[in-house]
């Protein structure tokens, strides 16, 4: 049987040679439109006009219908055109006859609930188009006669909804915000457009608007040589199927491939090709960085293309500005349109919010950029629980943009990330085309999703084999069962495990982390709670010598822990590659900083001491501890960290910079109990300092050094160049910062034994598609009904007091016996 690990290798290099070949097409990594290609293959050839010009399209349709009876992607109202397309198609060469009748049963069997879903809110781009390809199948084959009388009254209101459009609208604007009627040439009336204002509007390339089908009408009704040439090299790029836009923009298909691999948790086996791809990309980007955008070259595919490659530019390293697809807010025109439209921006709008998350200090156009997307974002979510829109708001996407508004980035963790997406049905959406989604084609995107399944699952069998080593750990050294304080075996090892996925991070690293935490943990609860001044005194000054002398009890657990952490540390790194330093003392000397600092607030607490902000800060940043797990667990890493950097008096500014994030986002969380403890933390001493503050105001003020705080971490940690850490030491600092803000981002989720157990089911124990998705409560702008529904299997319900909440499904019964 093959092993899990090599079966992925094996996987990774089929993928390699069949996506990052040299001669591999991006075109083949798009799925194909099956409207199109119908459409292309109904065109007649030029010398024999009873045979189709491009057969292997038409070969295509007749092996290519679903088993139910329908063409096309999903047996949703977005099947109806391309099913009745590709029947017309096979009418016309008189061929597939069963498949025809395979096709009118479908439709005579689904007309009703595919209509019922858009009986009050047709979209655009199916109002204009389902009419038409009635009306044209209807002429070949009397298809009318299929449709219900309920279902006549839907198309009634069909067809008006194409009047209203085709009547309002002109055949190109000056200011196309969607595409252009003139896109959807093959359903528009044949007086509506002339032969002139097709020529006037042919792309450089021969298409009309990059839409084949629209191509293909432009050259079936008027003979034009330059659609012809187009179609050409359309079928001699894409021989097996049409995809929905032709030229397509190949910058667009790199950035997406990018981010799929990225969000299904497999950058780590393609790092190298995806410095390729985006070394590409960041070319033809930054030939256009400069150049001013003019209004009318704005479009939702454009924003949400140049909002992709920022974040997925910026993640990589590469210094780009915000500018580059921030400009639309300096457009009033525009930023009204969008604000009206938000529908249709809805998806441009979701990744210009993403990208929003990579802020570094001083971009404030990038703030306002996030602060508008939110808005939009949550006026989207709220609009849905009322009209059901089928268009861009599908359960999919309305799940995405609830998802972005109700967790931070920096408290998302990676693992949890990689599962949502695997789990995510429309994982593989790229952009929004003329008729629908445009998607990674069934091929790749069932080859990457069997790899990021089993990455998942193998990395699920380690991480719970090695919490099960851990916990053998803690029960050996006695710290699990010390009578007192937190036991957190579990929160520890989940949460490094959860940040840490990629590959520099081997097993030793997540074990070094989590026994760390542990320690720490049970050490800083001792130091808070039960042992006494002279019993603390006893330990630190213990810590100081580095040996057992006075210890007992509760005090000797801890040292003997804490000991063998360091001594086999100090082995390991003795035995790497390359290495002959003795690391001991420098461990030593921060685990004594860190039992230091944790005695000095003891005796200010039982003492009554109350330091200024800037020595309790000073103090703080150290009794937090992240410099004590990121700093000693870079030195495993590849290539490992100085060991120069482990003196106390050389951290560099991105290490001192965690280390205040973390102890502030412990602050704003634990105020209340530490002050009923008779304990100190920066927002009481804040408002000691500052008596005209009330709570409020200084919770926020802490808050706001925090944030500045992130931004300056983060472009440390993403620019090369401005800090002498190597990278990933500096990865393992943003990914603790990540684990701090999980656990301390609203409440003081770490303290609780109850708040982390269905994330640590799901990253350790449940297989996939073991869990359904839960939403976390979600305010949104009141309305002044009080509705309780259930809409395509998602139930909402509102309460007039705090908008609208997304009610939780029930999930398997998993409790604190996994744990």
């Amino acid at each position: 049987m093959e092993l899990p690990l090599s079966c992925i290798e094996r996987r990774v290099r089929k993928i390699k040679k069949n996506i990052f070949s040299s001669n591999f097409d991006l075109y083949n990594f798009v799925c194909p439109s099956t409207y199109d290609t119908a459409w292309l293959a109904m065109i007649p050839h030029s010398k024999y006009p009873s045979q189709p010009m491009f057969n292997n399209y038409l070969d295509w349709l007749l092996n290519n219908q679903k088993p139910q009876g329908y063409w096309g992607e999903s047996d949703t109202i977005e099947c109806l055109p391309p099913t009745i397309v590709s029947m017309v198609a096979l009418i016309k060469w008189n061929t597939g006859k069963s498949m025809v009748d395979k096709g009118r049963s479908f439709i005579h069997a689904n007309a009703d609930k595919l209509l019922n879903e858009v009986k009050d809110d047709c979209p655009r781009w199916l109002a204009i188009v389902l009419p038409a390809m009635i009306e044209l199948a209807d002429e070949i084959m009397g298809l009318d006669v299929l449709f219900t009388k309920s279902s006549r009254d839907t198309m009634s209101y069909i067809a008006n909804r194409r009047k209203s459009f085709l009547n309002k609208e002109e055949v190109v604007g000056d200011f196309d915000w969607y595409p252009p009627l003139m896109s959807y040439l093959e359903a528009l009336p044949p007086s509506y457009v002339n032969e002139k204002d097709i020529c006037k509007n042919l792309s450089a390339d021969g298409s009309l608007f990059q839409s084949p089908s629209a191509t293909a009408k432009a050259f079936m009704a008027y003979g034009t040589q330059e659609c012809l040439d187009c179609l050409q090299s359309l079928a001699q790029r894409c021989p097996k199927a049409v995809p929905q836009a032709y030229p397509m923009d190949e910058d667009l298909i790199k950035l997406c491939i990018v981010n799929q691999l990225q969000k299904l948790g497999l950058g780590e086996y393609f790092m190298g090709e995806i410095e390729i791809l985006l070394t590409k990309v960041y070319r033809n980007y930054s030939k256009e960085q400069n150049s001013r955008v003019q209004p009318l070259n704005m479009n939702a595919l454009q924003l949400q293309k140049d909002s992709l490659a920022f974040e997925l530019l910026r993640t990589h390293g590469f210094k780009v500005s915000p500018l580059r697809f921030c400009w639309f807010l300096n457009h009033d025109e525009i930023r009204a349109k969008v604000e009206k439209d938000y529908e249709h921006f809805s998806s441009a709008m979701l990744h210009v919010f993403r990208a929003s998350n990579l802020m570094f200090s001083g971009e404030y156009e990038l703030k306002e950029a996030r602060t508008f997307s939110r808005k939009l974002l949550e006026q989207i979510v709220s609009t849905v629980y009322y009209t059901f829109s089928n268009d861009v708001y599908n359960n999919k996407s309305l799940f995405q943009i609830e998802h972005e508004l109700s967790f931070p980035w920096f408290a998302r963790l990676n693992h949890l990330e990689h599962r949502m997406w695997i789990e995510e049905r429309e994982v593989n959406a790229l952009w929004k085309g003329k008729m629908s989604y445009n998607r990674v084609s069934y091929l790749y995107n069932d080859e990457l999703l069997q790899l990021a399944t089993l990455n998942f699952e193998l990395k699920q069998l380690l991480y719970k084999n090695e919490l099960k080593e851990l916990k053998s750990w803690a029960e050996n050294y006695e710290i699990s069962n010390m009578g007192f304080g937190r036991e957190k075996t579990s929160y520890c090892y989940f949460a490094i495990a959860a940040a840490l996925t990629s590959l520099p991070y081997d097993s030793y690293v997540r074990m070094f982390l989590a026994k760390s935490a542990i320690i720490i943990t049970v050490a800083d609860d001792f130091f808070d709670s039960i042992g006494s001044l002279n019993e603390l005194q006893i330990l630190t000054d213990a810590v100081q010598r580095w040996d057992t002398r006075g210890l007992s009890s509760h005090s000797k657990v801890i040292f003997d822990a804490l000991d063998n952490l360091v001594s086999e540390a100090s082995r390991n790194y003795l035995q790497q590659e390359g290495t002959s330093d003795d690391i001991s003392r420098s461990l030593k000397d921060l685990w004594y900083e860190v039992f230091l600092s944790w005695l000095i607030e003891a005796k200010w607490s039982r003492n009554g001491h109350k330091p200024s902000l800037d020595c309790y800060l000073k103090t703080g940043m150290t009794s937090a501890c992240p410099h004590v797990l990121v700093l000693p667990s870079s030195c495993f890493l590849k290539p490992s960290l100085p060991t120069k950097t482990l003196k106390l008096t050389a951290y560099e500014n991105i290490t001192k910079l965690l280390m205040i994030i973390c102890r502030l986002l412990n602050d704003v969380v634990s105020y209340q109990k530490e002050k009923e403890e008779g304990k100190l933390n920066s927002v009481l001493i804040n408002m000691m300092e500052n008596p005209e503050f009330n709570i409020e105001d200084s919770i926020n003020f802490v808050r706001e050094i925090v944030e500045k705080k992130k931004k300056e971490l983060l472009e440390l940690v993403l620019i090369d160049g401005l800090c002498d850490l190597p990278k990933p030491s500096k990865q393992l600092h943003l990914a603790c910062l990540k684990v701090f803000e999980m656990f301390y981002n609203s409440k003081n989720r770490f303290d609780s034994n109850t708040d982390l157990v269905e994330d640590i089911n799901k990253a350790i124990y449940l297989p996939l598609g073991r869990t359904t998705k839960c939403f976390s409560p979600q305010t949104f702008p009141k309305k002044k009904h009080t509705i309780s529904i259930i809409h395509n299997n998602f139930p909402f319900k509102h309460n007039s007091k705090i908008g609208f909440t997304r009610m939780r499904f029930m999930t398997p019964k998993v409790g604190l016996g996994f744990i």
